[in-house]
C-alpha cells in the first residue's frame, strides 16, 4: 500500500513569513515606477499597483506588467533613437 500525503501548502517558511514577515527582493523592473518583487523566504511574488502599494502576484497582473513591459521598452527604444538623430544632425 502505497503511503500518500496531502496537498498542504504547509512550509516552515511561510510560517516564518507569516510571523516575521516577507524578506522581498527586487525580481524585476516593470517600469520606472512599477516593480516586482520577490520574497526571498517562501517565494511569494508581489508587485506595485498603480498606488504604489505592493500586491499580490496573480495572472491578470502577470499580464499586465508583461505588456506595460513591452511598451516600455519600445518607448526607451524609440526615445534612444531619437535622441541619436537629433546628435547626428547638430555633429553634421
Amino acid at each position: 500500500m502505497e503511503k500518500t500525503t496531502p496537498n498542504s501548502v504547509f512550509s516552515f517558511t511561510k510560517i516564518r513569513c507569516s510571523i516575521f514577515g516577507h524578506n522581498y527582493v527586487l525580481s524585476k523592473n516593470v517600469t520606472h515606477h512599477i516593480k516586482e518583487y520577490k520574497c526571498s523566504c517562501c517565494g511569494e511574488i508581489v508587485t506595485t499597483n498603480s498606488k504604489g502599494k505592493l500586491e499580490v502576484m496573480t495572472p491578470k497582473l502577470k499580464e499586465i506588467n508583461t505588456a506595460l513591459a513591452m511598451v516600455h521598452a519600445k518607448k526607451l527604444a524609440r526615445n534612444k533613437n531619437s535622441n541619436t538623430n537629433t546628435t547626428l544632425q547638430v555633429a553634421s
